[in-house]
């Protein structure tokens, strides 16, 4: 399952979608981030039912229950600053894994070419694991790129995993060019980007709506 998008099957995250991207209502920080953070916790649980699972035996009150629990936790990886919303949602899913940082950021833009620097590396371990990768907006897909071989200097992934809430068309497609193992899940896909690299209908700067603009 390369590719997973939840908007072409009507749920939950549909609602939360509609209120996303609804220009009234992202006058309202808190319910904007209450929103991300609520599509990253459905997101994340899609996830959830991709990863290897194990039988284990606990002690109810009453008796002993067969059960299956996770493998092994995945390591929650959030591109700043936007994606900070967006773990929330992911570590209520994945309340024991462990959690890194990447920044990165546009320095430079000329028709869709983004010069994207990533400046801020804190994340465990990653040889051999299970990383979910998230940003809520794959625009260009050069973020993800560049942050993904950031990470390679703390090993390499057993398995990636790729969490957005928006993509765009032309974004997905360099995404899947350059990391054909990845999985990728996202909320929905929108076929524009306009020459500065927004994505159409979009949302607008989901870091800005989240946290305040800094410009």
């Amino acid at each position: 399952m390369p590719l997973r998008v939840l908007s072409e099957e009507t749920s939950l995250l549909s609602q939360i979608l509609a209120e996303l991207r609804n220009q009234k209502l992202q006058k309202d920080r808190q319910r904007f981030r209450w929103n991300l953070k609520r599509a990253a916790f459905i997101l994340a649980y899609e996830i959830s039912r991709q990863l290897p699972y194990v039988p284990a035996e606990v002690a109810t009150p009453l008796a002993q229950a067969q059960v299956h629990v996770l493998a092994e936790p995945p390591v929650l990886i959030s591109i700043l600053r936007a994606g900070n919303a967006f773990l929330e949602g992911a570590m209520e899913a994945f309340d024991f894994a462990d959690v890194g940082f990447v920044a990165a950021y546009r320095t430079e833009l000329t028709n869709r070419e983004v010069q994207v620097q990533v400046d801020y590396l804190a994340v465990p371990p990653l040889e051999g694991r299970r990383v979910i990768l998230m940003d809520p907006m794959l625009a260009t897909g050069r973020s993800i790129l560049l942050s993904y071989e950031a990470l390679l200097l703390r090993g390499r992934p057993k398995e990636l995993f790729i969490m957005a809430l928006i993509a765009s068309e032309f974004g997905l497609k360099a995404v899947q060019k350059q990391l054909p193992h990845a999985h990728l899940f996202v909320g929905a896909v929108d076929k524009e980007l306009t020459a500065k690299a927004y994505i159409v209908p979009g949302l607008g700067d989901a870091g800005d709506l989240a946290y305040g603009a800094l410009h």
